[in-house]
């Protein structure tokens, strides 16, 4: 059952926002007009992903960033562990562990985002 989430107008390309339907909270994408609805807490510590950033079609936790696809909701790679000397992400070490992403069917209807949260 599709249910109206906002109106189109209110996320540009490239931009995110998050709302809740259904008692669940998720993630409206806009890439190139073409919208997408994800699970909005990260799949390593819960983090908001609104709050991330949105490259083209992967979008980064801004926590600890792990990268996700927001087509199908794939982990495309773990946090960034830190360095124990800097404190900051070490690209060298091994990936850590990161869920995947719920991902809803995401249709526009006179100028509105539907979701479907069947």
């Amino acid at each position: 059952m599709f249910i109206k989430a906002m109106e189109e107008k209110e996320i540009a390309p490239g931009g995110m926002k998050a709302v809740s339907l259904n008692g669940r909270s998720i993630v409206l994408c806009n890439h190139g007009g073409t919208f997408y609805a994800v699970e909005r807490a990260c799949g390593h510590a819960r983090a908001a992903l609104e709050r991330g950033a949105l490259t083209g079609w992967i979008l980064t936790c801004p926590l600890h960033y792990a990268q996700f696809d927001i087509r199908s909701g794939e982990a495309l790679s773990g946090p960034a562990p830190k360095s124990p000397e800097s404190g900051h992400p070490d690209p060298a070490s091994p990936a850590l562990a990161t869920a995947g992403l719920k991902t809803w069917p995401v249709r526009l209807e006179a100028g509105a985002v539907l979701v479907d949260m069947q």
